[in-house]
């Protein structure tokens, strides 16, 4: 895993604490002089404790040659590609990339990468969420005439419009100006979408209670993009098999 701040430490601890995966690695921003693994940073038990590098310590084929993966997980900036782009590209290595924004050279990037290996970017990787797009996408096709808001919530610190707040815009093909933001607090992440109909409302909204809700949506996609042949995808396109599996019984 590539990033270790709050965000990342929650993603850490879901995978730490999970049977299905074994986090063998981070690589955080600054250095660990006193080699102190992920497990013991975040208080956990596990039988792999997932040392933790930082970015100028180790080089990343040395790191892939010692602590071989089949994910790379990015949490941590939208220049954190550079350090294992190439690594992965060769090696076959899927991508799961959880950056908020990136500019569009990096969008571009990452589709060449998909090339030669699975790569999925999902601006936020919570299951609810995409869960929240992907029904949204539906009900649009069914009423493409309802008027559209879009609401986010975060706290009072963060000082720029949601990032996923933009991508329901963009998927919903609305402007990214008219998108309403709330700060107040220490909210984690609320989005709200509402559909206004002449003679009805209907809203659909998630709320993030805690950061580890990136570690469920990490699980998920890893499970499910390591299914897939390699290409570029989004957590919507992991999950569509399983509404239109059902769709179709």
């Amino acid at each position: 895993m590539i990033g270790f701040g709050r965000t990342g430490k929650s993603v850490a601890s879901v995978l730490l604490e999970s049977d299905a995966t074994a986090l063998q690695w981070v690589i955080s921003g600054s250095a660990n002089p006193e080699r102190k693994s992920a497990a013991d940073c975040l208080g956990v038990v596990s039988d792999n404790p997932a040392l933790i590098f930082g970015c100028d310590e180790i080089a990343i084929d040395s790191l892939l040659d010692r602590h071989p993966v089949d994910v790379i997980i990015d949490f941590s900036s939208a220049d954190g590609l550079e350090l294992y782009a190439r690594a992965a590209s060769q090696r076959g290595i899927a991508i799961i990339s959880a950056i908020s924004q990136y500019p569009e050279e990096r969008v571009e990037q990452l589709r060449a990468l998909a090339e030669h290996t699975r790569v999925l970017w999902s601006p936020n990787i919570t299951i609810g969420i995409n869960f929240l797009i992907l029904a949204a996408k539906i009900l649009k096709q069914i009423a493409p005439e309802a008027d559209i808001a879009i609401i986010e919530e975060h706290f009072a610190a963060k000082p720029e419009t949601s990032g996923t707040a933009r991508v329901i815009a963009e998927t919903l093909d609305q402007c990214s100006d008219d998108i309403k933001s709330i700060r107040a607090g220490g909210i984690v992440g609320r989005h709200e979408i509402l559909f206004g109909f002449p003679y009805q409302t209907v809203r659909l909204s998630h709320e993030s209670i805690a950061r580890e809700a990136f570690g469920n949506g990490v699980l998920f996609a890893a499970k499910n993009l390591l299914a897939r042949d390699r290409g570029f995808y989004s957590m919507q396109d992991l999950m569509e098999p399983y509404v239109y599996e059902r769709t179709d019984n």
